[in-house]
């Protein structure tokens, strides 16, 4: 290793120690321990489950269905994985796994397309965050099983709450990095059009509060699932968060029903149904107005989205 990687490796580190430790101390250690999984019970249990479905029913290498868990940063994405990573079926590729990803960071295609192919699994979950602004690209990956794409997202101050909490002002740092040019290729500036950047420098990164740089890139990545035409595509539906908790058994039907999976209560039992805190008033974050009244209209507009596609889901259930 060279000596700059090598630094650069050392100060990726200490960040994600001093993350964790932070992390620790606002949610409790019990919650980073569910968060990434830390619990050897679990994942050795996990690991057997898996190894026994592929004895007892393995699929063909090159046959795995790939299906992206695509949105924000703390957005719930890691409550599905772990309802899915229940399943036999489902080989999880999650973003801190290193055959696939680098510091949560997609490999080069023909590394996903190799895992892709030699799963012996049915569905191969794949969860690449930083990479959401490519998931039309990443269903159109040639030498694959055609696959499918789950877009999650969470009410705007829960979630501007979270990523502060775990992140600090990380979101704030990259639109300022976006309005002034310095952003390069890093993943936070990826596919936005010029409207998008104004949009940006007109909110003044350099004078929001870290919650408001939140929600405002919250705006702005959610914002990517109409712009890439996600909503019009029938290989990607869209899933609140908010409902997923509330209603835990009929999300997972339809989610099932949109994967052609096989429904089972396991797959949420580690959901208690319960209200997301978005609906109360008193929750709601002191978020710049303008930044507020953005997040306000697409959270109607995904609210609407997510709906016709509960609707339509159903009815093909119903008529299954």
């Amino acid at each position: 290793m060279a000596a700059d990687d090598e630094v650069s490796a050392l100060a990726y580190t200490a960040r994600r120690v001093r993350r964790h430790l932070r992390w620790a101390r606002t949610e409790g250690i019990g919650r980073l321990i569910e968060e990434d999984r830390l619990n050897p019970v679990e994942r050795i249990g996990t690991t057997l489950a898996k190894r026994r479905w592929r004895r007892r029913a393995g699929r063909a290498p090159g046959s795995a269905m790939p299906v992206y868990l695509v949105g924000l940063q703390r957005s719930g994405t890691n409550m599905l994985v772990r309802g899915l990573d229940a399943a036999g079926e489902v080989e999880v590729r999650n973003e801190n796994d290193s055959t696939v990803f680098h510091r949560f960071q997609l490999r080069p295609d023909p590394v996903l397309t190799a895992t892709l192919n030699r799963s012996r699994h049915a569905y191969v979950l794949v969860k690449p965050l930083c990479e959401s602004h490519r998931v039309d690209e990443l269903l159109a990956l040639p030498g694959v099983t055609p696959g499918r794409a789950l877009w999650v997202y969470r009410d705007v101050d829960d979630r501007a709450r979270s990523e502060v909490a775990k992140f600090g002002d990380a979101n704030l740092r990259a639109l300022r990095a976006i309005a002034d040019g310095s952003i390069g290729r890093r993943w936070q500036g990826q596919r936005l059009d010029a409207d998008t950047v104004e949009l940006i420098r007109a909110h003044d990164p350099q004078g929001l509060d870290p919650h408001s740089g939140a929600a405002l890139f919250w705006y702005v990545r959610n914002s990517l699932f109409f712009q890439l035409g996600l909503d019009r595509r029938p290989d990607v539906l869209l899933c609140r968060y908010d409902s997923l908790v509330a209603e835990p058994a009929a999300q997972l039907r339809r989610l099932c029903a949109f994967l052609d999976f096989p429904y089972h209560p396991r797959l949420h039992a580690h959901i208690a149904p319960r209200t997301a805190h978005g609906a109360a008033g008193d929750r709601r974050l002191p978020i710049d107005p303008g930044v507020r009244a953005r997040c306000d209209e697409l959270t109607d507009r995904l609210d609407r989205a997510a709906a016709d596609v509960r609707s339509e889901t159903t009815k093909a259930v119903d008529s299954g």
